[in-house]
């Protein structure tokens, strides 16, 4: 929690100079006893109700005056909301190696399954690009709220050769922030971690925000090969970071993914996990493991879940104000209740 107004937390040097003030009038209370003994003997008498019941409702009030100070400060405090607005861009791997069968019936046809699933999933005002890679990148369908052009548009993954993990995610950053205006071509001939240094030429006029900061959308990335090709992946999920864009892993297929007899050759499709792990770490996101259909529906089931609310910084000065005069009414209420009553 923060206060947007912490100028007026000094007006809590007010409390303990009401808690002095109060014992003060007790004190005085106790001398009035000693100089007229017998009129508040009377009075005690008459007075049938415990004696930590006058205290009750001076402590309600400093509770009341303590809650107005902090409202008055502004306090701001990061709670999870229904997200007013969100895009949310899947980057899909199409090389060649999701032809690999260890996923019933392939690992192509399992994710567009579970891609489906994702999207029919989301609610309403998220709205979904497409991006597929594999030896380069490109959008398969641009970012919209339209659900039936986005499950069209997943029939329409082919496989491709070579893999560009970087290309993947450079595309997708493009099509989730438009108006940065993204060049992307120079990012994917002339970008990579060796000359990597701040923000790269397409951005030097926009400083680096912190790493997870942007809330109006996020970036999936599946992937189930190594890069072959392209820029590299990590210097992609930097500039990512300096966006301040969020980069989900996912990575699908089991350890020994095997495509038998392709154009005469059999060969092995491992995923790339470690890459995929620090990709999520430096973008402040998540990454997950999937080894067959059922587990990355469940994965995507916790990412629509975590899309469907976001955490931003909100002003809660009107729930101090609610809690300062519920205890004003407190302790008038009580005040009325007991004494009144006493001295009927």
């Amino acid at each position: 929690m923060h206060f947007i107004w912490p100028q007026a937390l000094w007006a809590l040097v007010v409390l303990p100079l009401l808690v002095l003030g109060y014992i003060w009038l007790l004190k005085r209370r106790q001398r009035q006893a000693l100089a007229y003994p017998s009129l508040m003997v009377v009075q005690q008498a008459l007075d049938e109700s415990p004696s930590w019941r006058r205290h009750v409702p001076p402590i309600l009030l400093l509770f009341a005056v303590l809650a107005g100070v902090i409202g008055a400060a502004r306090p701001a405090a990061k709670l999870s909301l229904p997200a007013d607005y969100m895009t949310v861009v899947l980057s899909v791997d199409v090389s060649l190696s999701m032809m690999a069968e260890d996923v019933e019936p392939n690992r192509l046809q399992a994710a567009q399954a579970t891609v489906k699933d994702f999207i029919n999933r989301l609610p309403h005002n998220i709205r979904v690009g497409l991006v597929t890679f594999a030896g380069t990148a490109q959008v398969v369908q641009g970012v919209t709220n339209d659900r039936q052009a986005l499950l069209e548009a997943v029939d329409r993954f082919r496989l491709q050769r070579a893999t560009a993990t970087g290309s993947g995610l450079l595309m997708a950053l493009a099509t989730l922030m438009p108006e940065y205006a993204l060049d992307f071509e120079l990012l994917i001939y002339g970008f990579d971690i060796e000359q990597f240094r701040g923000a790269p030429p397409a951005f030097t006029q926009r400083p680096p925000v912190p790493a997870g900061s942007y809330e109006n959308g996020a970036i999936i990335l599946i992937s189930d090969g190594r890069r072959t090709t392209g820029p590299n992946p990590i210097a992609a999920a930097q500039l990512a970071a300096q966006l301040g864009v969020r980069v989900y892993t996912v990575a699908f297929g089991t350890p020994h993914g095997f495509i038998p007899g392709f154009e005469g050759r059999s060969f092995y499709a491992a995923v790339d996990e470690r890459t995929l792990q620090s990709i999520a770490l430096i973008t402040e996101a998540e990454f997950f493991k999937a080894e067959n259909a059922g587990e990355l529906n469940s994965i995507y089931q916790q990412l629509s879940s975590q899309f469907a609310l976001e955490r931003g910084q909100t002003e809660v000065t009107a729930l101090f104000a609610a809690l300062s005069l519920l205890w004003v009414l407190a302790a008038c209420g009580l005040s009325l209740y007991w004494f009144r009553r006493r001295r009927r």
